[in-house]
């Protein structure tokens, strides 16, 4: 089989992504886990197939680099309105339909806003502060984070069932000053650390501001692969949030065609 394939990455956070609006592509789980891989195949975090939907511009289905069909990606979810518009689905602003719900997200010549789900609520433990963002996330918080061993670490919190029993991501969180932190990811179905998560960064930036009790709704984050930001509102006659926002940039890397 021959297949098209676009490569793009946000903030460092990289996938390959296909039009299969025609909907004649299916791949296994073995074909995907190949394709991500950064030795024996086009390499990337996680793989995208963008689809026709009759209710929406379009459908996101996305899988991890293991193969498996994953849970929501914020970065992936930027990048693929990206891909959108290249293909002229769209023009400034995208309306789909992901694994979690309904997305809305706009474009324009340097950054990818994407609004994301309502966060519901927040469980503390004496790990970290767990959530789910469109993923499951646990957040802790660590001093010294560009030393940090966010593998090895990350790796024990991933599967530890006091946290969560299907499993988590792991973000690492260091405070920069009042509005801006520093998030290192350990992602599930990459089985290691990325240089950006965008559902990761919008979880440590709501727990940031929960750990800290900081009465503010926009937070800075830096990743080792660039810059985002988080916007959000504070729900005052419930608990959770709502009106989140994911910012930053995406770049198209190349296209090309693969046999598999």
């Amino acid at each position: 089989m021959t297949l098209n394939f676009h490569k793009y990455h946000g903030t460092g956070n990289d996938f390959i992504l296909i039009d299969n609006r025609m909907n004649d592509i299916n791949l296994s789980t073995d074909q995907i886990e190949q394709m991500c891989s950064r030795r024996f195949g086009i390499g990337a975090d996680g793989l995208m197939l963008l689809e026709s939907s009759t209710s929406h511009d379009f459908k996101m289905v996305y899988y991890n680099a293991d193969g498996q069909e994953g849970s929501m990606c914020g970065n992936g979810g930027r990048c693929i309105i990206a891909f959108a518009k290249k293909l002229e689905i769209i023009k400034n602003t995208a309306h789909f339909i992901a694994v979690d719900g309904e997305h809305t997200g706009t474009i324009n010549d340097k950054e990818v806003c994407l609004k994301m789900n309502v966060v519901d609520a927040l469980k503390s433990t004496t790990k970290g502060i767990f959530l789910n963002t469109g993923s499951p996330h646990l957040v802790a918080f660590v001093k010294n984070i560009r030393n940090y061993n966010v593998k090895d670490e990350g790796r024990k919190l991933r599967y530890d069932t006091d946290i969560s029993t299907n499993g988590t991501n792991v973000n690492f969180v260091e405070q920069l000053n009042q509005d801006s932190i520093f998030v290192r990811t350990y992602e599930r179905g990459v089985e290691d650390e990325t240089y950006s998560c965008g559902t990761g960064v919008v979880a440590s930036a709501i727990a940031y501001t929960v750990h800290y009790n900081i009465p503010i709704n926009h937070i800075n984050i830096e990743t080792l692969g660039g810059n985002l930001r988080v916007n959000f509102e504070k729900n005052q006659n419930a608990s959770g949030f709502s009106n989140i926002l994911l910012t930053g940039p995406t770049s198209f890397v190349y296209t090309g065609i693969i046999n598999i």
